[in-house]
């Protein structure tokens, strides 16, 4: 059908106004499209720079732990001594000489001897009070003197390196063995402690072995030395 030349006009306007609308559009859909892509990227683009930019070195670190040179003395000596007996300046009681090395090992840590707690010569020819030598004796001393505080097994949390550990393996009410506390691992209700000593020589023997595979029963006592 033929038309005419204003209808021709018509249409083609027409059909230019569509391919105006039809471009605007895809452009618009072109962008709505693209656009969180585009904001996607740039998050994660900001993220790993966030992530792989260095860390800060804190301007104040933590102070080291204090250890006292008294108490490093006093386990010095008994990890010297444990095995090698220091016959050169004390006396050896032998089969029972748990007492002697512990009182020893105070000496090293700054006790002085008193007319209570005291030794004299060497080797196998020296003189000795009884708390020197004596596990009961010593408790006793310890009591009495206000140089220690006694702790019951219970109260793990506060035994501290170079205290004393003593046992009662019959819990008669008397000390059977005596020793110093060579060592602490654990925290709250896992806190295990070891020994150094004589008579039974060892530098670090578990507490908890010595009361259930040594001496099934037996119980632990502590004096804390401040």
């Amino acid at each position: 059908m033929a038309v005419a030349r204003p209808a021709r006009i018509g249409v083609i306007a027409l059909i230019l106004g569509g391919l105006a609308v039809g471009t605007v559009a895809l452009a618009t859909s072109g962008v709505d499209r693209t656009g969180p892509a585009q904001r996607g990227s740039t998050a994660a683009d900001a993220a790993a720079t966030v992530e792989t930019a260095p860390r800060e070195t804190p301007a104040i670190t933590a102070a080291p732990v204090d250890v006292d040179p008294a108490v490093q003395a006093q386990l010095s000596y008994a990890l010297a001594h444990w095995k090698d007996y220091n016959t050169d300046q004390y006396g050896v009681v032998t089969g029972n000489d748990c007492v002697n090395f512990t009182s020893q090992s105070l000496v090293a840590r700054g006790w002085a001897m008193d007319e209570t707690w005291w030794t004299s010569g060497t080797g196998s020819d020296f003189d000795f009070s009884s708390p020197w030598v004596s596990s009961t004796a010593f408790m006793n001393y310890l009591a009495d003197s206000g140089r220690a505080t006694a702790l019951t097994d219970d109260q793990r949390d506060q035994v501290k390196l170079g205290d004393v550990v003593q046992f009662d393996w019959d819990n008669t009410g008397d000390r059977d063995h005596t020793a110093v506390v060579s060592r602490i691992e654990g925290t709250g209700d896992d806190i295990v402690i070891y020994y150094a000593g004589h008579t039974d020589d060892t530098d670090y023997l578990s507490v908890d072995f010595a009361i259930t595979e040594k001496h099934p029963g037996g119980t632990a006592y502590y004096w804390s030395i401040p």
